[in-house]
C-alpha cells in the first residue's frame, strides 16, 4: 500500500522536539511505501547527528517554506499557506497513493491532504494533533469574526470528509463528536513517548547530574516550549519564590521559544538556583527528566487547552518522575487516577509552590508515583504500540474505500 503523509513539521530524534511521527514512520515504512510531503523548518535545530532525517523506507519531499516559533500570526498564516499551496501541487504530481494521512496542526495541512485525496478519488485520515481553529482563536490569532466563521466550517468539512480521525487525546476525540461525528469514525491515539529512547536515560543520569552540579539539589524541571500558551510567567513566579526561601531546590528551564528573554532575566537573578537550559535532542531528554524529582506540565487556564496531549508528560512518566499538571481536562484525571502526578490550578503561582514543597518533602511519596507513572507508560504510551494502531487505521481506510 503507498501512504501519502502530509506534515509540515518533520523532525528526527537529533531535534529538540517530540518526533512522534519519526517512530511512526518508521514502524508504518516497513511494510507500506511511504511519501513524506513535508518542511525542512526544523533541520537547522538539529542538534545531533545520530539519527537519519527520515526513517529507512520513506521517500521524503521538502517544500523550502521558512518556520519558527517566534513569528508572529501574520508570518505564521503565511507560512501556512505556502506549505498547503506546494503541498497539493507535489501531492497531484506523486505516484497515486491508496491512501492520505494528514496531519494538523495547522489546518492548512490537512485541508491540502483533503484536497488531494478529492482529486485522486482516494480516501484520508485525519490526525488531530490541537484543535485548530479553536486554539489559534482562543489565543486571539484570528482577529475577525467572518475568518473564525470560516475556519470552524472549514473544520467540521475536513471531519465529515475524512474516512477515519485520529485525535491525540480523549478530549479531543469529545470535542470532534460532539460535532456530530460518528464515534466510529474515531479512534484516539495518544501522543505517547519513546520507551527504547527512555531506556537510556537511567545509566546516564548519575554522569548528568554531577556534570550539571545537582548532586544533592531537589530539581523541578519545565521541559519543553516556552511558548505563549505555556503559562511560563506563573512558573517563575513560583521558582522565584522558592528561590528567595530553599536553598537546595533548583528549577530547571529546558527548552526554548517566545518566553526566553523572561527566564534568561530570572536565572540571571536566581543564579544557580533558576537554570535555563537550551533545547536538547529528543534522544537526550529523557535524561533530563530521569534526574528532575518532579516534572511540571503547564499549560494556561483556557478550556482549549484542557484538550492537550503534551509530550512531556508521557516522557516523564516513562523514566518515573511523577508530574504536576495544571490543565482541567483529561491529564488532571488521568494523574489522580493512576497516582503518578498531582494537579494545581493554571495561574496560581501560590498553589504550584506549596504543590512543589508538598512533593520534595515526601520522597516515598515521590518514588511510589514515579513507579505508578513507569508502569503507565510501559502499558499504555509506547508509540511502537501505537504505531501498530495508526497502521491499523489507515489499512482499514484503504480496504474500506
Amino acid at each position: 500500500m503507498h501512504i501519502a503523509v502530509f506534515s509540515q513539521y518533520h523532525t528526527n530524534p537529533d531535534c529538540p522536539a517530540t518526533s512522534r511521527h519519526y517512530t511512526l514512520l518508521a514502524h508504518i515504512a516497513k511494510t507500506h511505501r511511504v511519501t513524506l510531503l513535508t518542511t525542512p523548518a526544523w533541520k537547522p535545530q538539529r542538534l545531533t547527528q545520530e539519527f537519519p532525517w527520515v526513517p529507512e523506507g520513506v521517500e521524503m519531499r521538502e517544500a523550502a517554506v521558512p518556520y519558527e516559533n517566534k513569528m508572529g500570526p501574520a508570518r505564521r498564516a503565511l507560512a501556512f499557506a505556502q506549505y498547503a499551496a506546494w503541498a497539493v501541487r507535489e501531492g497531484l504530481r506523486i505516484d497515486k497513493p491508496d491512501v492520505i494521512w494528514g496531519i494538523s496542526t495547522p489546518l492548512t495541512a490537512a485541508w491540502a491532504a483533503a484536497q488531494v485525496a478529492r482529486w485522486r478519488k482516494v480516501p484520508w485520515v485525519f490526525e488531530v494533533q490541537d484543535l485548530w481553529p479553536s486554539f489559534p482563536i482562543a489565543m486571539g490569532a484570528v482577529p475577525t469574526g467572518l475568518a473564525r466563521r470560516q475556519l470552524y466550517q472549514l473544520e467540521k468539512r475536513l471531519y465529515q470528509s475524512a474516512r477515519h480521525i485520529l485525535p491525540l487525546s480523549p478530549d479531543m476525540a469529545r470535542y470532534v463528536t460532539d460535532l456530530g461525528i460518528a464515534r466510529a469514525k474515531v479512534t484516539t491515539v495518544l501522543n505517547g513517548t519513546d520507551l527504547d529512547l527512555a531506556a537510556r536515560a537511567t545509566p546516564a543520569e548519575a554522569q548528568l547530574r554531577r556534570s550539571q552540579g545537582l548532586e544533592g539539589k531537589q530539581v523541578v524541571l519545565y521541559a519543553g516550549t516556552f511558548g505563549r500558551a505555556n503559562d511560563i510567567p506563573t512558573l517563575l513566579a513560583a521558582a522565584e519564590a522558592m528561590a528567595a526561601t530553599a536553598t537546595d531546590a533548583v528549577w530547571l528551564f529546558l527548552g526554548h521559544g517566545f518566553h526566553e528573554p523572561l527566564i534568561a532575566a530570572a536565572a540571571a537573578r536566581w543564579p544557580g538556583r533558576i537554570r535555563l537550559v537550551g533545547g536538547q535532542a529528543r534522544h537526550e531528554v529523557f535524561t533530563w527528566f530521569a534526574l528532575a524529582d518532579v516534572s511540571v506540565v503547564s499549560f494556561l487556564a483556557l478550556p482549549v487547552l484542557d484538550s492537550n496531549s503534551p509530550a512531556k508528560l508521557y516522557d516523564s512518566l516513562a523514566v518515573g518522575t511523577p508530574v504536576i499538571v495544571t490543565n482541567q481536562g483529561w491529564t488532571k484525571e488521568l494523574v489522580e487516577r493512576h497516582g503518578c502526578g498531582w494537579y494545581v490550578p493554571a495561574g496560581n503561582a501560590e498553589a504550584l509552590v506549596t504543590q512543589v514543597h508538598q512533593v520534595l518533602a515526601q520522597p516515598d511519596l515521590r518514588n511510589e508515583a514515579g513507579h505508578k507513572g513507569r508502569q503507565l507508560a510501559a502499558a499504555e504510551f509506547d508509540r511502537q504500540q501505537l504505531a501498530g494502531v495508526v497502521q491499523r487505521v489507515l489499512e482499514a481506510a484503504q480496504v474500506t474505500a
